[in-house]
């Protein structure tokens, strides 16, 4: 199966999904997302593949959400809210399919992992990064919560203390910065991440498969438990948002490459 927006590719027991519109920076629009769950659908049905990689096309990972989508049917406050409500979902479709697939999934990742972007890899079982990559929770910059399971990933991995620093400020995190936090597997540089992502697939891919994923599905149960409550509550809190004047003024001021200012409300 492949698709403009999304490659898929399988050998020797190792499926890769390659996010492919690298003018956008690889976002997840809603064209891209429903490519992906239809490729990670093929991947889980297969039973030739054992190990899935999950990559983006043109040197970066993921751009997040598509900000020009949301805005695709004007800046009514109720079209809007409707918009991204249908958006989050999407994301969430594609968080929670990467957890329920009982198959080793490893994030290749580069230039930008943001916004979604970076939630869908934190999702993911493994991840190796190029050292090139910068990672970033960008919601607060338009007026909006983390989507794609991003608060409650990172609740689960880091804590709340650093789950707030990362949320609330939206500050670009370096690829060593995650490594200290333990939230990649490995940093390599750029030349290196192929041959990495092939090491790590091919060592999964040899062992046991059927013991990977009753362990996976262990970590599902007392890791992950809380995903779909948060998933929905992402949902409720996005669409309420959306009809915010900040908002509004956060996603203007992004297609305007300027500053924000918000009034609060």
């Amino acid at each position: 199966m492949s698709s403009s927006l999304v490659e898929y590719q399988s050998e020797n027991h190792i499926a890769t999904i390659t996010l492919n519109d690298p003018k956008s920076l690889n976002a997840f629009s809603t064209p891209l997302k429903k490519s992906v769950l239809t490729a990670l659908e093929q991947a889980d049905a297969d039973d030739d593949v054992r190990v899935i990689v999950l990559q983006g096309a043109g040197g970066n990972f993921s751009s997040g959400g598509d900000i020009k989508e949301m805005l695709s049917e004007g800046i009514d406050k109720t079209v809007i809210s409707n918009k991204i409500k249908g958006m989050v979902e999407g994301a969430g479709e594609v968080s929670l399919k990467l957890r329920h697939i009982h198959k080793p999934i490893i994030a290749k990742l580069e230039g930008a992992v943001a916004g979604a972007g970076m939630n869908l890899a934190l999702t993911c079982d493994f991840r190796i990064t190029a050292d090139n990559a910068k990672f970033v929770q960008a919601f607060v910059h338009i007026g909006l919560v983390p989507d794609a399971g991003g608060v409650y990933l990172l609740n689960q991995l880091v804590g709340p203390a650093k789950t707030t620093e990362l949320v609330m400020l939206g500050d670009k995190i370096s690829a060593q910065d995650m490594a200290e936090l333990n939230l990649v597997n490995q940093v390599v540089a750029p030349a290196e991440l192929d041959d990495a992502v092939a090491k790590l697939a091919s060592r999964l891919s040899d062992l046991p498969a059927q013991a990977l994923s009753s362990m996976k599905h262990m970590l599902n149960t007392h890791a992950y438990a809380g995903l779909n409550e948060a998933l929905d509550m992402e949902v409720h809190q996005q669409a309420r948002l959306a009809k915010t004047d900040d908002f509004i003024e956060g996603v203007t001021a992004f297609i305007e490459k300027r500053k924000p200012v918000y009034i609060g409300r």
